[in-house]
């Protein structure tokens, strides 16, 4: 249930992606145009095993009439899983109105379907739903099973069913590994809602939720369990996601359980620089009144390097968009290995020495060691300092909604960075959601940002916006120079200024300057973070200038719908 598309298009896709197995889901079969035997053979011949049938619903705990018709349900379903060659079929806990909350009955009836399976070489794997109408928790469903006693009968974990309940995870090292029959994994954001729906439609795969699979992982390992490592993530987007693209989001989401086996990420230093697709000279112009130096240039391309301080932009020829990040890495070949090893593939690129992969959203993500800049023959022309920028704070890129939590995983598998918390905010257009990835170090920030639920042909006049955010030490000095240089900076209304004033009580002196310069300002309990921003330049890209005061970490979200609503206006007053 992970993969979208027929039988056929998922076993493809797992194959392709390097899984080892599938779990087969009872609805796939059925819609199947083929016999369980072929689909045994069809998984033999792309070297997949099928290590578990599933579901087997609302068994255990109920009366004798009730009792006879799931046996002989069950019976039929074993000669299911004898055509199949799978030995082990999952049980959930009991949901039915007609069970009784009865352990002993429960375990007599599972202990006489186990007897069933075990005369036909088969196991049963107990399953503890986090909304099961008696059983519930894994520590339940192991007391039943342990009074069931029979070698047969064994436990599913699920880390959603475990840790969605919050469930101590202490009691998982008293089970016997050879009692756990199966391990089923998956991750979730935090969320306050009936179980089931959460279940059902917002699981993600290990790494893109607020779950810890590590430790989960880790626990059930200590046991000595020795089974598969399986994905089961219910999520209304993988279900209509390309299959082989999913498949390989699942791979890597495994192999990040094992991080400490994969090749380490070497250090990143910074932003190398960030690449604009550009169209006429507007950008150009924009750098330029900002403070930026046309330093270098392409020999045979017409590609520009433009720097400001350590602040690099390089220019080339597109649709007026970010097209590539690069970061400066200890060792690029090391960073290319361990792209490699979470399935993300090095490309060429015409007369571009330097490596790369691409993320989820076809950005280029190049890697940067010494003397990059090479590349490029010098203008002649001087970066003087310009407008007091020092270097890349952060690059802010709009994701399709379908790839928001792939290209999380991306950046922190193939990168080394490290996930922040998901935001959300209220936008003129509805809500967005932003999460950023950072190295340790925090000179390497990407923010990734999503229109929640978009839909319909009413649209803002600024689809799908990018900016590159600059640092300053001193936001109103750069703020003052850029002006004076006629650069198109984007003007706040007053109104922000007199709700800031009303919220934060700042300063007359300070309040004063924000307003004059349309800076914007937001500040936590570590420190202050006081920004500005351009005008839109051609359809979707801008530039922001950002001063970090203390420890803020943040990107100043409070502050996105002020922007937004302007770029709106402005765009509808040239319309």
């Amino acid at each position: 249930m992970c993969l979208s598309g027929t039988l056929e298009d998922k076993l493809a896709a797992a194959a392709e992606a390097g899984f080892d197995g599938i779990e087969l889901f009872e609805n796939d079969l059925v819609v199947a145009p083929f016999s369980p035997a072929e689909v045994r053979r069809r998984c033999a011949d792309l070297g997949l095993s099928i290590d578990l049938y599933q579901p087997f619903r609302d068994f255990e705990a109920v009366p004798p009439d009730v009792l006879a018709a799931n046996l002989r349900r069950a019976e039929r379903k074993f000669d299911v899983m004898a055509e199949l060659g799978a030995d082990t079929v999952l049980v959930c806990s009991s949901v039915s109105p007609d069970a009784v909350d009865d352990d002993d009955l429960a375990a007599e009836q599972l202990h006489a379907l186990a007897s069933r399976a075990a005369d036909r070489g088969m196991r049963i794997a107990y399953e503890a739903l986090a909304w099961g109408r008696f059983v519930n928790t894994y520590d339940h469903s192991w007391r039943i099973v342990r009074r069931a006693d029979h070698p047969a009968l064994g436990l599913c974990l699920d880390s959603f069913h475990v840790l969605s309940r919050g469930s101590d995870l202490a009691a998982i090292r008293t089970i016997p590994g050879s009692k756990i029959f199966f391990l089923q994994l998956a991750d979730a954001p935090r969320m306050h809602m009936d179980v089931l729906q959460w279940s059902r439609h917002y699981r993600l795969f290990p790494g893109q939720g607020a779950f810890d699979l590590t430790g989960f992982v880790e626990k059930v390992l200590s046991t000595g369990y020795s089974g598969p490592l399986s994905l089961e993530v219910f999520n209304d987007v993988f279900r209509q996601s390309d299959p082989h693209r999913a498949a390989v989001d699942a791979m890597r989401s495994l192999l990040l359980l094992q991080e400490h086996e994969m090749p380490a990420a070497p250090e990143l230093s910074g932003h190398a620089f960030t690449e604009l697709a550009v169209t006429g000279p507007e950008i150009a112009n924009a750098l330029g009144r900002m403070g930026f130096t046309h330093v270098g240039q392409h020999p045979s391309k017409p590609v520009q390097l433009w720097r400001q301080g350590a602040a690099r932009v390089v220019l080339n020829e597109g649709a007026g968009e970010i097209s590539a990040l690069a970061v400066e890495s200890a060792d690029p070949q090391r960073s290319i290995a361990r792209a490699e090893a979470f399935r993300s593939h090095e490309l060429s690129r015409e007369q571009v020495s330097l490596p790369w992969v691409e993320a989820p959203d076809g950005t280029a993500v190049f890697f940067c060691g010494e003397g990059w800049q090479q590349d490029f023959e010098p203008t002649g022309r001087v970066d003087d300092g310009g407008a007091g920028l020092t270097r890349t704070d952060h690059v802010s890129l709009s994701q399709p909604f379908d790839n928001f939590d792939e290209a999380a995983l991306f950046y922190r598998t193939v990168l080394g960075l490290r996930p922040e918390l998901p935001t959300e905010f209220a936008a003129p257009f509805g809500l967005v959601r932003s999460r950023a990835v950072t190295n340790a170090a925090r000179d390497v920030r990407i923010s990734l940002n999503v229109s929640l639920l978009r839909r319909g042909e009413w649209a803002p006049g600024v689809p799908d916006p990018q900016h590159i955010a600059f640092a300053t030490d001193d936001v109103f000095a750069s703020a003052s120079a850029m002006r004076e240089n006629g650069a198109p900076l984007l003007k706040i209304p007053d109104n922000y200024y007199d709700d800031l004033d009303a919220r934060l009580a700042l300063s007359p002196e300070l309040l004063a300057s924000l307003r004059e310069y349309s800076v914007l300002y937001d500040r936590d309990e570590d420190g202050e973070f006081l920004h500005f921003y351009t005008e839109l330049l051609g359809s979707r890209v801008f530039f922001e200038v950002v001063q970090r005061v203390g420890g803020y970490l943040g990107y100043g979200g409070v502050n996105a719908p002020v922007r937004m609503a302007a770029h709106r206006r402005l765009r509808l007053a040239r319309a």
